[in-house]
């Protein structure tokens, strides 16, 4: 009955999961094309003909969905990855990585994309949003999907035996199987969504408002504010709460040789709930900082607010102030 269906309507649902996965549902397609390469290499003369024409589809499938999402990053720029951050179940800070090494490799990283969770979803639409011509995203884009295709097929053909005796497995349980699997996905779901709601609860009142940080910036010596933001994020948004100076998470020993533990620090990120930030202020308070609190809102706060900001483009990073004198060797 699995032969007659897959012969008859593999094609079509291996073209709409991949699709659906492509438009960021959450729907796992790597294991449609992997079932379809086995029963393929089981089956050589009835499906084993179609393998050419999924692979096609596959390949227009994924061009379709990461269009959309190109065509997102394009008309809405920095907006389309905060939505993507906001319903991310990984930390913001895992977008924040993936958008440096989109900065790094540009976009020739979208023929590995695939191969890498999360970072295909990410530097889709910031290759629309960087303002990457359609053919050339197109180009590298059609690379990645015929290669991440190409494997899944592949996978299915060299394991179709072992792939036999899972589906063989599966067929004694009957719908049982399907509810497993089903209630695993849910369960796994749940679990990544409530660490993030825990981490967000956790961190809630260890931040600082705007109207305060306004107050404070007044105040002598006044504190010292740091943009965490990813470069490519700055480029999207290329303007700055005034007085901030540029600093990167991974070097937090900089910022304790540099300043005095009694020195008050304000950190801002633009991704929601501000996880990168209060995650960089909690790694300092636990360096021994007494006075070390992530801006609520972030920049997007600060803005909303109708507070002063600094453009970058007339800016250089050279000319940010420092807001204090850096403590004796």
């Amino acid at each position: 009955m699995l032969h007659d269906l897959i012969a008859q309507y593999g094609p079509a649902l291996v073209f709409l999961n991949v699709l659906a996965g492509s438009l960021g549902l959450p729907v796992p397609a790597m294991p449609a094309l992997v079932l379809f390469g086995a029963m393929a290499a089981m089956h050589p003369g009835s499906i084993g003909e179609q393998v050419a024409p999924v692979l096609g589809l596959s390949i227009v499938a994924t061009l379709i969905g990461d269009s959309v999402w190109f065509l997102a990053g394009r008309l809405y720029g920095g907006n389309t990855l905060k939505t993507l951050c906001k319903l991310s179940l990984s930390r913001d800070t895992c977008v924040k990585k993936t958008e440096r090494f989109f900065g790094r490799w540009g976009v020739r990283v979208l023929a590995i994309a695939k191969f890498v969770p999360g970072l295909s979803i990410v530097s889709v639409p910031m290759a629309g949003a960087m303002g990457t011509p359609y053919r050339q995203f197109v180009g590298f884009d059609g690379i990645g999907a015929a290669l991440w295709s190409g494997t899944g097929l592949l996978i299915g053909v060299l394991f179709a035996p072992q792939i036999d005796m899972m589906l063989a497995g599966a067929s004694r349980l009957g719908r049982f199987a399907a509810v497993v699997v089903v209630v695993l996905l849910l369960l796994y779901a749940t679990y990544r969504w409530q660490r993030r709601r825990q981490l967000i609860k956790k961190l809630a009142n260890a931040r600082i408002t705007v109207d305060d940080l306004y107050r404070a910036m007044t105040n002598k010596p006044p504190p010292v504010i740091f943009d965490i933001r990813s470069a490519e994020k700055r480029k999207l948004d290329p303007y700055i709460i005034p007085g901030s100076l540029f600093a990167d998470e991974r070097q937090l020993d900089e910022i304790i040789e540099k300043y005095p533990l009694d020195q008050k620090l304000v950190i801002y990120c633009s991704c929601p709930n501000e996880i990168s930030a209060a995650w960089m202020a909690k790694k300092l308070a636990e360096a021994g900082y007494v006075d070390v609190l992530p801006l609520l809102g972030g920049i997007d706060a600060w803005r909303d607010a109708g507070r002063t900001l600094e453009s970058l483009q007339v800016m250089s990073h050279s000319e940010v102030p420092v807001n204090i004198t850096p403590k004796p060797v």
